[in-house]
């Protein structure tokens, strides 16, 4: 990647974008120029970056010209004005939002699965998965490919960072009251059970079988549910894969975990299967793969690897993964770099 490009960073401010911006420095992206971009009340603040103070400007009036490669992560409803404009003014677009991922003219890119998707770039946008799905991906595709992935059930545990930073501060001090955190101990009926405001009940001490939204679709499932069966199906191209999830909050402040059974058209053993993923890009194999030990790191651990008879050819398996790196800023990052090396 010789070519140094003018680089993009839209909501630098946000949780997301800070990580973004360490990703960008620490794997030394060849960036010439970088412009930080957020809403009218972070404009004018200033971010460092490579040794220099940045000002970040407001990207609702900004002309984005002599922009080459622009890594989005300010929402979906931002998202579906600002990307646009930044791929007519010449921009790539890599959006971490859920906007454009199940757009058919939009590539739905995890780059160890599906850089081949790179040469279908109509609208000059690239789609970002959705944190849960994502670390799944680099682990379902080598299994895909040896015995064909038919059936995926999944039980998901997503972090409070999921919901954004207003999910971490809420969880942040409902667990910081340790008398309540004691009286759990012998009463959980002593503790507040009140309606927050990112989650519908108290996560701390607590488990929510109801992670994101409910979707008016008739199926009862939440848009994290459907993120993960659509987005699974486009990335893997299997079109025909039966999914069904149960996304779950979990009082995690980092890290997506999935607990997954799969049915496959061919016998796969546990032992193949772990070695096959032992030699997998972006996956390593841990004998007990926990959010605490993904946080900070980028690739996805899986463990657990079991026969199962829920299924024919049945497989169990747990996988845990850093929703705010390889969740979304480090894939960004990772989908840029494969753009430009392919020229």
């Amino acid at each position: 990647m010789s070519r140094r490009v003018t680089l993009a960073v839209v909501g630098a401010t946000g949780q997301v974008g800070a990580v973004m911006r360490e990703i960008l420095a620490e794997r030394a992206f060849p960036v010439d120029q970088v412009r930080f971009f957020a809403s009218a009340r972070s404009a004018g603040t200033t971010l460092p970056f490579a040794g220099r103070d940045v000002v970040v400007e407001d990207a609702e009036g900004a002309d984005f010209r002599g922009i080459d490669i622009a890594l989005c992560s300010s929402g979906a409803a931002s998202s579906r004005v600002l990307a646009p404009r930044l791929a007519a003014a010449g921009a790539l677009v890599i959006d971490n939002s859920s906007a454009w991922r199940m757009d058919p003219d939009v590539p739905l890119v995890v780059p160890e699965v599906n850089a081949h998707a790179l040469s279908g770039v109509v609208k000059g946008i690239v789609a970002n998965p959705n944190c849960t799905t994502m670390a799944a991906m680099p682990v379902l595709k080598p299994l895909d490919r040896a015995a064909g992935l038919r059936v995926m059930v999944a039980a998901t545990y997503q972090a409070a960072s999921g919901a954004g930073r207003d999910g971490v501060e809420e969880l942040a001090a409902g667990i910081g009251d340790g008398a309540s955190a004691r009286r759990l101990t012998f009463d959980g009926s002593a503790l507040p059970y009140t309606t927050g405001v990112k989650f519908p009940v108290t996560l701390a001490h607590n488990v929510i079988p109801l992670a994101g939204a409910l979707v008016d679709d008739g199926l009862f499932e939440t848009n994290e549910e459907k993120k993960l069966r659509d987005e699974s199906r486009k990335i893997l191209e299997l079109a025909d894969l039966v999914v069904s999830g149960t996304c779950v909050r979990v009082p995690v402040f980092t890290g997506h975990s999935l607990a997954l059974t799969l049915g496959f058209a061919r016998p796969l053993s546990p032992e193949a299967a772990t070695e096959i993923l032992s030699r997998s890009e972006g996956v390593v194999v841990h004998d007990l793969p926990t959010p605490r030990l993904a946080a900070g790191r980028d690739p996805s651990y899986v463990g657990r690897i079991r026969t199962s008879d829920a299924f024919e050819n049945g497989l169990s398996l747990f996988v845990t993964g850093d929703n705010l790196r390889k969740g979304a800023a480090l894939n960004a990052v990772q989908i840029a770099e494969a753009w430009l090396a392919r020229g």
